[in-house]
């Protein structure tokens, strides 16, 4: 009795180790990736993973004379060089670009989940400590390469969006939007930051954006949750997975759109002055799924974060559940691919990139870390429509790829993607600590 006891004792642990091993195993895709982009992406069904993919490019720099590979009909050229993990541009009134020297701030907790957090920043070229720096460039003869370069703010928190209004210069810092006066032409700045409002900072998403909003009163400013699926408990997800509206001079915010998991860049659409914004979203589910998407955003709108994703498709992993939120999720307007990392966005509205590249939204994909095969590390283009929405059937096209070699490692990562004033679109690799320059063949720099 004892012995089949033992047997079926030793069965059930083989069965168990079986089943944990099952769900540990690498995902790999299973869709065309293609197929899960645009307006109707496929949206198969979960595979739930105990142990997450882990498939991150290790991050390598590039060698001599290296460079990312541009569509055809581009150029691609290196703007400026020699930073530190550039993140996040902004281009001021005069031409000069500020560029955000960032990277998460220290993060709290160890064990496995620290260790592993850690070991893939490390791997993917985000494990080095935030230079917490804006540094200003200026190309002043207008030859497409920046020829003057000045430390403009230092002493930030992980800063990253920054948004010229009225005569003030507003920085995004993790947990706290802060303002200085800005004179046109400055160098530097060493005004102490003003406090406009707090909020939540670091954790999984630490990057907060910040622009003008269309009224010409308010800002819109983006927090992103502080987990996957606020699996350390909805109390600590307060005010995160959102985008704020905030009046600057009352110091005071609303949430203006809920259930956002991670968005970053923002940016009003010229066509038709409204807010869009990509949107990072959620893992171990596989490989083929949950879609990052580019959407539109309107006063109330909520995506459905933590519970559900892509206009209702629930999420059996987050307790307790909200089964009243699902007929309210928000469907997103445009997939742009699982893990992709959508980061950077901006119209095309004063870029001279040809027709081809004439309207519509250029977006920054940093590239995944838990898809097999690995998915984004390329700028693409979404065309839009004249009614200024995603073109009927539109895939996302490639503008600027090259960022993994032969071997699968990272040359560089592209994030903030923006215009200069001669109409070349701007990209920051924090990866290769380099802003590339992609203008259409054949353009000579405005001077």
């Amino acid at each position: 009795m004892r012995k089949h006891i033992l047997i079926v004792l030793g069965l059930l642990v083989l069965a168990g180790v079986g089943v944990f091993v099952w769900l540990g195993w690498p995902d790999k895709a299973m869709v065309d990736f293609a197929q899960v982009t645009g307006q109707r992406p496929q949206i198969s069904n979960p595979r739930r993973q105990i142990i997450p993919t882990v498939k991150v490019a290790k991050a390598v720099g590039w060698p001599q004379g290296g460079m990312p590979t541009a569509a055809q009909g581009l150029t691609v050229t290196r703007y400026a060089d020699g930073f530190d993990h550039p993140r996040w541009m902004y281009r001021l009134p005069n031409g000069d670009v500020l560029v955000a020297e960032t990277n998460s701030p220290p993060r709290e907790g160890g064990g496995i989940t620290g260790f592993v957090m850690k070991t893939l920043m490390g791997r993917g070229g985000a494990g080095v400590p935030s230079a917490n720096r804006i540094t200003l460039v200026r190309d002043a003869n207008g030859d497409g390469r920046v020829d003057e370069k000045h430390v403009f703010m230092t002493g930030l928190n992980s800063p990253f969006g920054m948004a010229l209004f009225q005569g003030q210069l507003y920085i995004a810092n993790t947990d706290a939007l802060v303002r200085v006066p800005y004179v046109e032409g400055a160098t530097s700045i060493t005004a102490k930051p003003e406090l406009v409002i707090k909020y939540p900072g670091g954790a999984n998403h630490w990057a907060r954006n910040v622009i003008p909003a269309e009224d010409g009163r308010t800002l819109y400013l983006s927090i992103g949750s502080a987990s996957n699926i606020a699996e350390g408990g909805l109390d600590k997800e307060r005010l995160r997975a959102t985008i704020l509206q905030v009046w600057p001079k009352e110091k005071t915010y609303r949430i203006y759109a809920a259930g956002v998991r991670n968005a970053n860049g923002m940016a009003l659409n010229p066509q038709t002055n409204q807010l869009w914004t990509v949107v990072n979203e959620r893992d171990m589910l596989g490989s083929d799924i949950v879609p990052d998407y580019l959407t539109a955003i309107e006063l109330g709108d909520n995506f459905g974060w933590p519970w559900y994703y892509w206009g209702g498709y629930p999420d059996k992993r987050v307790e307790p559940a909200n089964p009243a939120l699902q007929q309210y999720s928000k469907r997103p307007d445009y997939a742009l691919g699982p893990h992709v990392a959508a980061l950077g966005l901006t119209f095309a509205a004063d870029a001279k990139l040809g027709r081809r590249f004439a309207t519509g939204a250029f977006i920054g994909e940093h590239g995944s870390w838990n898809r097999v095969p690995v998915s984004g590390y390329k700028v693409v283009f979404v065309p839009f429509n004249a009614q200024g929405w995603p073109a009927k059937g539109a895939k996302p096209v490639d503008v600027l790829t090259g960022f993994l070699n032969a071997d699968g490692e990272a040359l560089g990562r592209p994030v903030g993607v923006i215009t200069d004033k001669a109409g070349g679109l701007l990209v920051a690799d924090d990866v290769g600590n380099v802003i590339w320059r992609v203008a259409a063949a054949g353009q000579v720099a405005a001077r």
